[in-house]
């Protein structure tokens, strides 16, 4: 891990974070691939992209987006559904220029998850890989949905939520956990250590014992985002609150 800042709000985790998603998608090589999330910790960063989009100096037009997870068993129409909620930050000329054809979700209502699974990383495969991957981190320290006991050789897999994943995620059904899904399909932490750069996003201070845990603790299933440490080119941006424990070994 080569880079941890600490920032005053998240309009300025924002800009960092899409200072580094440009320069990623100019460096590729071939057909840029950008992995993208949902949850709360991306959310500044899409509406920075949307209004460098409506200015002219960013576009996603020709770049493919791969989701990190999908939830299991809501309607397709949905407003929580993972792809109902990347098109509607990203998919369009109005928004980023991103096609709807180039958004890659996984399938997770498949009849045969293990198979779909497995298409989904042919998917990757075939795109080329991630070029940047956008990360969140849960409180209790999972990235994508790989929940604390997840093992690092986990690729693209179909999971069972914690109650303290569920309880997270409520505020986005209208705080009514019985709606929030028990189950999502997620890329594995072998799937996501294979992006070239990673940039990860925690904000509040429910993060910050997370966080110390991530970047300070051993690499451990116990805390699933500590395998970040293992990747050579990861960009960690915390507000104040989630660094907040930081200097407290």
């Amino acid at each position: 891990m080569n880079l941890v800042d600490v920032f005053a709000d998240p309009a300025a985790i924002a800009a960092a974070a899409v200072d580094r998603i440009e320069a990623a998608l100019a460096a590729a090589e071939a057909s840029p691939t950008l992995g993208v999330a949902t949850g709360s910790s991306p959310g500044a960063v899409y509406e920075l992209l949307r209004a460098k989009h409506r200015e002219g100096t960013f576009s996603l037009d020709g770049v493919s987006a791969v989701a990190l997870d999908e939830y299991r068993g809501l309607p397709a129409a949905h407003e929580q559904r993972y792809r109902t909620v990347l098109r509607r930050e990203l998919v369009g000329a109005a928004r980023t220029g991103l096609r709807e054809e180039d958004l890659h979700v996984p399938d997770a209502d498949a009849v045969d998850p293990e198979t779909a699974a497995v298409h989904f990383e042919g998917r990757i495969t075939a795109l080329g890989g991630v070029d940047l991957q956008l990360l969140g981190l849960g409180a209790n320290g999972h990235i994508g949905f790989n929940e604390p006991g997840t093992g690092f050789d986990a690729r693209t897999h179909l999971t069972t939520l914690e109650d303290s994943t569920r309880r997270a995620n409520a505020r986005f059904f209208h705080g009514d956990l019985s709606q929030v899904p028990q189950y999502a399909m997620t890329q594995g932490l072998a799937t996501i250590l294979e992006a070239r750069e990673i940039v990860l996003i925690a904000v509040g201070a429910e993060k910050a014992e997370a966080v110390r845990a991530m970047l300070h603790g051993p690499v451990t299933a116990d805390c699933p985002a500590s395998v970040l440490q293992r990747h050579p080119r990861v960009s960690v941006l915390l507000d104040e609150a989630a660094a907040s424990v930081l200097d407290e070994q």
